[in-house]
């Protein structure tokens, strides 16, 4: 198995529903080829370096997975048969990985994402008190 890394770039124009609908689709072709997500990273919306399909925005996602080249080719065959993706490349990451590894992967990514997602909240909710304090003391 070798492990990917794919980023494309949807229509900043869809509306959030579509756009998960799609992000579905996507996922669903990566379990069907027998593949394996250790990573679905959203973007969002960002300024293009030049005009795609005259749009100057664009809605970044990256994916990160595990499968072979069948798996490759009919991610991308889709990709080139929707309206809602303007650009996408894929790069190997790695030529020889198992499935444990890959396993292990995605739980490592989904610990530190919930380590930013908990940091933030801190943040927040630190900002919300330094707020509070200043207003009573005005």
């Amino acid at each position: 198995m070798r492990k990917y890394e794919t980023v494309f770039i949807c229509d900043p124009d869809l509306q959030e529903k579509d756009r998960g609908q799609f992000f579905d689709k996507v996922k669903q072709i990566v379990e069907r080829e027998n593949g394996f997500i250790t990573d679905f990273d959203d973007w969002g919306s960002r300024k293009l370096a030049y005009e795609i399909r005259k749009k100057p925005r664009g809605h970044y996602v990256c994916m990160t997975y595990g499968g072979n080249g069948e798996l490759v080719k009919e991610l991308e065959r889709n990709f080139r048969l929707t309206d809602e993706v303007m650009k996408f490349m894929t790069i190997v990451l790695a030529k020889d990985v198992s499935r444990e590894e890959l396993e292990q992967e995605r739980k490592d990514n989904a610990a530190k994402s919930q380590q930013k997602a908990e940091a933030a909240q801190e943040a927040e909710s630190s900002e919300e008190e330094l707020q509070s304090t200043g207003t009573e003391t005005e």
